[in-house]
């Protein structure tokens, strides 16, 4: 049997070891709910959002963009960081328009997902978004960023999950949910 899992731990300390632009890097001492004492590194990050765009038809909305943790381009959902202020909701809205033209027309949260929370506490709400392809505006992109869209069948996304061309933990992860839970 599992302890009680939602025990907290007490960060005592806490030290700032590097501030970027996108992350910063904590070193923390920790008295555990099991009565150690230990050090951690802790990867601060804002909570991202992971699209899962269909169409009626199960036409899904896939991304590619050069991504330098692995310095090749990745084949993955629309994603983007939640800004101060926003929901999961309105950010995937933004994101999803600014990255790829596309206006929603109705956004769900399926569930929230954490990325190794061994010493990160990044989440990633994991939307179902529904759009109309025909409704399309000019995409915005930030000054760092340029990312290719393509319609690609539900089906089809499944495939390229399966050989390996998809494999991003928070894509995987809402295809994967809404596969179990919301399908029909």
């Amino acid at each position: 049997m599992f302890r009680n899992w939602h025990q907290v731990g007490n960060i005592k300390n806490h030290t700032k070891q590097y501030q970027g632009p996108v992350f910063s890097v904590e070193q923390c001492e920790i008295d555990t709910p099991d009565g150690l004492s230990v050090e951690r590194d802790l990867i601060h990050t804002a909570p991202t959002i992971t699209i899962l765009a269909l169409t009626d038809d199960q036409q899904v909305v896939m991304t590619s963009e050069y991504r330098v943790g692995i310095n090749a381009e990745s084949v993955s959902l629309p994603a983007g960081i939640i800004n101060p202020g926003e929901s999961p909701e309105e950010a995937a809205k933004r994101e999803f328009q600014e990255e790829t033209g596309y206006l929603a027309q109705s956004v769900k949260v399926m569930t929230t997902v954490t990325s190794s929370e061994g010493f990160m506490d990044q989440t990633a709400a994991l939307i179902l978004l529904r759009f109309d392809p025909s409704k399309r505006t000019s995409t915005h992109f930030d000054s760092d960023e340029f990312v290719s869209t393509q319609l690609v069948d539900l089906t089809q996304v499944l495939k390229w999950i399966k050989a390996g061309k998809v494999n991003t933990a928070q894509a995987l992860a809402a295809v994967g949910y809404y596969q179990l839970y919301l399908s029909n």
